[in-house]
């Protein structure tokens, strides 16, 4: 299920209006998560799923390089940074995770563990293995700003001021993979977009602004949740032959949907 994310909010520049609003930089493609330089497609059908079941989930959030929010900033100097603050991850949206059949333990990858350099999916799979999960869930916010129609895109500057005139909203989607810590096998991949709209007339300050950001982040991400769920049910069926076991002749990847975290998601914990 996926829904059109709109934080709807209504903005007008004058002139006289002081202080201006920098949009975060943009999220992470899967696409260009898994890509690889080495050109010889047979490893990627030669690998296999490894992951036993019930199985143990690590989950990380990565972004572009630099990426920083007023509620989240991303850790590492690679071509991704890692976001390990929790901020738009409801605790509802947590217990979610630890609901699903054939999870052990859902556990999140701290700055600790995390490399100085975050440039492949290899690179989260590491701190995966030394947390003993079995697989890791990486996902991605991607989150854009229209006014008028026009899209402005990630580090665009948005001045603020009164606007009875214009109209603008927010747009963010919540995308992710879903890979076996041991062989790098992708189990499936998702993305959700959510809907939320705001009766307001102005975006007169930076904090209405990021109020928006973070309302629809977190209304995309909750979504993803759920889309995580039916990704989840359909890889059970296919790889789990049954509780503790790999299914013996792996299948095609399942289709779409995704999960996430940030906090600390063991056991319900925190």
């Amino acid at each position: 299920m996926q829904r059109i994310l709109l934080a709807c909010v209504s903005t007008v520049l004058l002139a006289g209006c002081a202080g201006s609003y920098v949009t975060p930089p943009s999220g992470v493609t899967m696409a260009e998560l898994t890509d690889s330089t080495d050109r010889n497609l047979r490893r990627y059908y030669n690998t296999q799923p490894a992951s036993p079941f019930p199985a143990n989930i690590a989950v990380v959030r990565v972004q572009d390089h630099n990426y920083y929010t007023r509620s989240a900033r991303g850790v590492g100097d690679g071509r991704y940074s890692v976001v390990v603050t929790r901020d738009i991850e409801s605790d509802d949206a947590v217990e979610k995770f630890r609901e699903l059949p054939l999870v052990s333990r859902i556990a999140p990858i701290g700055k600790i563990l995390l490399p100085p350099q975050t440039n492949t999916l290899r690179d989260l799979r590491v701190p995966a293995a030394k947390l003993h999960a079995d697989l890791l869930l990486v996902y991605s916010v991607d989150t854009a700003f229209h006014v008028e129609g026009k899209s402005l895109g990630p580090l665009s500057t948005i001045s603020l001021g009164l606007i009875r005139n214009k109209k603008a909203h927010v747009s963010s989607t919540v995308a992710g993979v879903l890979v076996d810590v041991r062989t790098g096998y992708i189990y499936g991949t998702t993305e959700a977009t959510a809907t939320e709209t705001q009766k307001a007339s102005i975006w007169s300050e930076e904090h209405a602004i990021d109020t928006a950001r973070l309302r629809a982040e977190k209304i995309a991400f909750s979504d993803f949740v759920d889309e995580f769920g039916s990704l989840w049910k359909g890889v059970v069926d296919v790889y789990a032959a049954s509780p503790g076991r790999v299914a013996t002749v792996p299948p095609r990847p399942v289709e779409p949907a995704t999960l996430p975290r940030n906090g600390y998601w063991t056991d319900g914990t925190h």
